[in-house]
């Protein structure tokens, strides 16, 4: 899909540079590829501490060799 977007050139430029990339596609590709990443990273980490457990669950007991 064809998409044309107003990006300062300064912003792309130095993304080039630092990322080591070949073209501009690529350095905006790995940004939104970083960015969706985060943001799964702050949706998992929004559930700890919300998930219940079985008060009576003894994980040592389960790595214990029979």
């Amino acid at each position: 899909m064809a998409t044309n977007l107003q990006i300062d050139d300064k912003l792309i430029t130095r993304a080039v540079e630092l990322g080591h990339h070949r073209t501009k596609k690529s350095a905006v590709t790995q940004a939104l590829t970083d960015y969706i990443r985060h943001l799964e990273q702050q949706e998992i980490l929004a559930l700890f501490g919300s998930v219940d457990y079985a008060p009576d669950y003894d994980y040592k007991r389960q790595r214990a060799r029979t």
